[in-house]
């Protein structure tokens, strides 16, 4: 699903060159759960914008379901962002003076979809994101907090892309509503399979992950399963 090799990211600006990324190599399989966590200035957001793509790295290569990413021309990565990944970000970026429904199908609006399919896609997508049905027609405006980010995660998946790509979405909610929103990533993994990455700065957001990679000045410090979340499922199971 995803393999990045090598990727170095720097920015000049005169003669002052800033190295953000330093041959970051890592791959992630179809399906999996995982958390790229840094501090602040570690380097994740530039990283998060190579894996969406909405950057392309200085050096080394990143595949993306088969694409190369790191050779597209801007409109291939415009259609890359369109068709494979899905974006659920911190300030939930809704329309707040029209439905859920219409947040949630704006993309498919966009992608030319006939409208009867577009409904049917949306409310699919609302239901795998565990949004209420009576709370479909409201306006995004009147909606709590934790129920603006299910939307945004619906209309995240309601293309069916191949990659949902998670950046601090629990940052504008407080600690019991996030834990509502990421076991509902937890959800979709679990049970549908869908393959997320999440950044993050916050180390228990990242444990409700499979795996953590952590970043810290542009290299990767770690990389590994984790453990505690095995040790919880095992324990329920």
């Amino acid at each position: 699903m995803i393999d990045c090799k090598n990727i170095g990211k720097s920015y000049v600006n005169g003669d002052v060159e800033t190295v953000v990324l330093k041959g970051i190599t890592f791959s992630i399989k179809s399906g999996e759960f995982v958390a790229i966590m840094g501090p602040s200035g570690s380097g994740k957001s530039t990283l998060m914008h190579i894996l969406g793509a909405l950057d392309t790295p200085t050096s080394g290569s990143y595949h993306l379901d088969g694409h190369d990413i790191s050779k597209l021309s801007d409109d291939e990565l415009a259609e890359i962002r369109r068709n494979k990944i899905g974006f659920v970000f911190q300030s939930f970026n809704l329309l707040s003076r029209s439905t859920v429904l219409r947040n949630v199908s704006l993309p498919l609006i966009y992608a030319g979809v006939p409208p009867i399919q577009r409904e049917e896609r949306a409310a699919a997508a609302l239901t795998s994101a565990g949004l209420p049905e009576d709370r479909w027609n409201h306006l995004s405006n009147q909606l709590s907090g934790g129920q603006m980010q299910r939307v945004a995660i619906a209309r995240a998946l309601v293309n069916n892309p191949a990659l949902i790509l998670a950046d601090e979405p629990t940052g504008n909610l407080d600690t019991k509503t996030g834990e509502v929103v990421l076991g509902t990533f937890q959800e979709l993994n679990s049970e549908h399979k869908h393959t997320i990455v999440l950044i993050t700065h916050e180390l228990y957001v990242a444990e409700h992950a499979d795996r953590i990679i952590h970043i810290q000045d542009g290299m990767i410090l770690e990389d590994k399963k984790n453990v505690r979340k095995l040790i919880v499922h095992n324990h329920k199971a």
